[in-house]
């Protein structure tokens, strides 16, 4: 069958990611082993800043423009009560990002991250700025969430807005997502591409009852039976288990690969996404940085694959980006004693030696 002309384009996308620069990472190591203090004593934050210099490309790692980037989109299996809320809830928090008045955007603003509302998806027109594939995803249960071609048009939304942003002068995304029902996708997404039971997966969302979970993991079995997603193709699975806010996030993932700007995952929602743009190129994982280990119990599986181990464990359900939001000061401060503090041999200090 001849390639769309969608899928020539991800094609020709995915052959310019190529892995992050190595003499970049190992001159940051060398600056922070030569720093005047205990060797490796910040961390994760050394190592997270040491990614970001193979990323960008240069050891003069630079953090001054963020940006969050929330995904909103609706999910027509909320039809199947798998959800503590109804599907309005979207759109109403999805416009509350612009007045400032959501967790995400209180903390976003304390943080000095520039918060950027995308509509991928949702069931109804809003304020927020446009980038609609569709109004909503159809019900999985019932049907395929939603055509092949969407998923790709949502895939390449993605990777267009990590562009933009690049265009722009941003050093380092953030992404999040807000959309009824997508703790339920992801869980979908994660078990398939993982090959694990659905309850290994499937967590309590927002706030569901024993009797909650139960329906979840079965509208979700009942969805993988009816549309026989297959778990080789990342793209089928987004297509038809999937939602538009997960596949433009895993744009978002293989667009900062595209570009060189480092993605700084959210929770469980953003790591299932991570995972369908990992499968589609491995090289992927190195431009992805975990920010925390959500509540949902999918995501240290979710971690362990993509090669990544967050720095916060909080026990944190909320979405919309404020795991990220969270752990972004902390990135910060230990950029700044990598860039700011004196060296041993400024300090007439003798090194420390690794031990052995």
């Amino acid at each position: 069958m001849k390639a769309t002309r969608q899928e020539e384009e991800l094609e020709r996308l995915l052959k310019m990611i190529r892995p992050g620069d190595g003499a970049a990472k190992e001159e940051a190591s060398r600056r922070w082993d030569s720093i005047a203090k205990p060797l490796h004593s910040l961390g994760k934050l050394e190592r997270d800043i040491i990614r970001i210099a193979g990323i960008q490309r240069t050891a003069a790692v630079r953090l001054e423009k963020k940006a969050l980037l929330v995904l909103c989109a609706d999910n027509g299996v909320v039809e199947e009560g798998v959800t503590q809320t109804g599907q309005e809830v979207t759109a109403i928090v999805a416009e509350n990002f612009l007045t400032g008045n959501t967790s995400a955007a209180i903390m976003a603003k304390k943080a000095g991250v520039d918060l950027f509302p995308i509509d991928m998806g949702m069931a109804a027109d809003t304020q927020v700025p446009d980038y609609k594939v569709a109004y909503g995803t159809r019900n999985m249960a019932k049907e395929p969430a939603m055509t092949r071609e969407q998923a790709l048009q949502a895939v390449l939304t993605g990777i267009r807005l990590a562009k933009e942003k690049k265009e722009e002068g941003y050093d380092l995304l953030e992404v999040g997502e807000m959309g009824i029902g997508n703790t339920t996708t992801s869980s979908a997404v994660s078990s398939l591409l993982l090959g694990r039971e659905i309850q290994e997966m499937t967590g309590r969302g927002a706030g569901l009852t024993s009797q909650g979970l139960e329906r979840k993991i079965q509208v979700i079995r009942e969805a993988i039976r009816r549309n026989q997603p297959d778990p080789s193709d990342s793209l089928d699975v987004l297509a038809k288990v999937g939602g538009f806010d997960l596949a433009g996030i895993a744009g978002v993932c293989l667009g900062g690969a595209v570009y060189g700007i480092p993605v700084v995952l959210d929770g469980f929602i953003s790591g299932a996404a991570a995972l369908a743009a990992v499968r589609l190129c491995p090289t992927v994982r190195e431009y992805l940085i975990a920010s925390h280990v959500s509540k949902e119990p999918g995501m240290r599986a979710i971690l362990a694959e993509l090669e990544l181990e967050a720095a916060l464990d909080c026990g944190l359900c909320l979405g919309e980006g404020t795991g990220a939001l969270l752990y972004l000061p902390a990135l910060l401060m230990a950029e700044e004693v990598y860039r700011s503090m004196s060296t041993f041999s400024e300090n007439q200090i003798e090194e420390y030696q690794e031990l052995t």
